[in-house]
């Protein structure tokens, strides 16, 4: 019986050797992603100088950190229509353009309201990059190791940055000061978006999108397969896909929309959340400025370790086992921290804190990236993942006023939020460790 060329085109995939254009995507994929995190995360590091030098109060890094929140929802909802119809690689370098610039733009702002706008803008941009990122990796990735290989992106470009970044602000900010801090980060994103013009499209989008050539030729020059013809095979009904995504998002995967958004707003909220008041929180325990970025920076040091870890849990246990244990291990490290008092113990159950919620939501997220069709995937997991950004912008300025009541009442709505996405995430969908993305989720019109 004759092969259609979209199963041709994911068989090839699905089952190939990891080559030179595998790892040339993967880097340049990766290098965006580091560089869309570091820019949001930076912020958190920056808050306790730009309040000691007056620049602004802390309600206006509120409202700064709002901005920029509500800039990647409008990214992550918005990129989906583009991604999946105009494609992976158009969307990856347009977004990391807009971050970069803006990221320049609003490290010269003269006032929080300016800083809040560049943000804004710079915040588009980074909401549209990260699904971009997830829909690349786990569509070039072959179905044996496409779990290690999303874990070892988001090891690279997601995990490390939280400790990198806590350390170059530590070490920087006296020198270059925080305006300095994002100009460098500006400059490198658009050096990520030079290099991108060497990536190549997704043959699994060329395929759906009535390009089956360019998918064939791609796929010879990756050594998959000899010089095959599109004429050899079968008509395929999902071989040029005119249908909307997100209406197909809608139509067919409702459930899996609203419990991945609800993973995502307990995630974004308690991470993002979190993790851009803590420094200030360990500050108003009468840290000085550097011994609570330095705290900060041990208990970041999880979030790459949580990372290694996940590249062989998600193999050996799963995406929903690894992911549903590790927001249990969250809530009661949430309880614990609210009773450390000692320096040591701030410090363990902090590291443990960070790792679990890393872990619960960096395997949800990967979980996330495959349960959508190659047509519709970029809109599944932007639409999903902006209920996280919602998370976070509610999250970022209620946890900078509950701080003034006291940690009780931070760590008490993490943890409510980490049991919550616990029950939630076995609805995103059936277990995807070793399957076909086609088999998850077949393309459709």
């Amino acid at each position: 019986m004759a092969q259609s060329i979209v199963a041709y085109v994911d068989n090839a995939l699905d089952d190939a050797e990891i080559g030179r254009i595998h790892k040339r995507v993967f880097a340049i994929v990766t290098a965006g992603l580091f560089f869309d995190v570091i820019d949001f995360i930076i912020l958190g590091s920056l808050v306790p100088d730009m309040v000691r030098s007056n620049f602004a109060s802390p309600a206006e890094i509120g409202t700064v950190g709002t901005a920029q929140i509500i800039g990647l929802f409008i990214g992550a909802i918005g990129q989906g229509e583009f991604t999946d119809r105009f494609g992976r690689k158009r969307t990856y370098q347009l977004s990391v353009l807009l971050y970069s610039f803006a990221t320049i733009a609003a490290a010269l702002a003269p006032n929080p309201l300016w800083l809040a706008f560049g943000r804004l803008i710079a915040g588009i941009g980074l909401g549209a990059a990260s699904p971009a990122c997830f829909s690349y990796v786990a569509e070039y990735s072959p179905k044996r190791i496409r779990g290690r290989a999303t874990a070892f992106m988001q090891f690279i470009g997601g995990a490390c940055v939280w400790p990198l970044g806590t350390l170059f602000a530590l070490g920087f900010r006296d020198t270059i000061g925080w305006r300095g801090v994002w100009v460098v980060i500006g400059l490198g994103g658009l050096v990520v978006f030079l290099v991108s013009f060497w990536l190549p499209e997704s043959p699994r989008w060329l395929v759906t999108h009535g390009q089956g050539r360019r998918a064939l030729d791609l796929l010879e020059r990756m050594g998959l397969g000899g010089r095959a013809s599109s004429d050899q095979f079968v008509t395929d009904e999902v071989a040029n896909i005119r249908s909307d995504p997100m209406g197909v998002v809608f139509r067919r995967y409702r459930k899996r929309i609203i419990a991945a958004m609800i993973c995502f707003f307990a995630f974004f909220g308690a991470a993002l959340g979190l993790g851009g008041w803590l420094p200030n929180i360990l500050a108003d325990r009468g840290f000085t400025i550097t011994k609570s970025l330095t705290f900060t920076f041990g208990m970041q040091l999880s979030f790459p370790l949580s990372s290694l870890f996940m590249m062989y849990s998600l193999e050996r246990f799963g995406r929903i086992r690894t992911a549903v244990t590790a927001f249990v291990l969250a809530v009661i490290m949430s309880i614990t921290f609210f009773y450390s008092r000692s320096d040591t113990m701030v410090l363990v159950v902090g590291f443990w804190m960070n790792f679990f919620i890393q872990l619960a939501g960096n395997s949800m997220q990967i979980f996330t990236s495959e349960v959508f069709p190659t047509n519709a995937r970029a809109s599944g997991f932007g639409l999903a993942q902006s209920g996280g950004r919602v998370g976070a912008a509610v999250s970022f300025p209620v946890i900078g006023i509950l701080s003034t009541y006291g940690l009780g009442y931070v760590m008490t709505g993490i943890a409510v939020m980490m049991a919550i996405a616990a029950v939630a995430v076995t609805q995103i969908g059936t277990e995807t460790r070793g399957r076909s993305l086609d088999e998850i989720a077949p393309p459709t019109d």
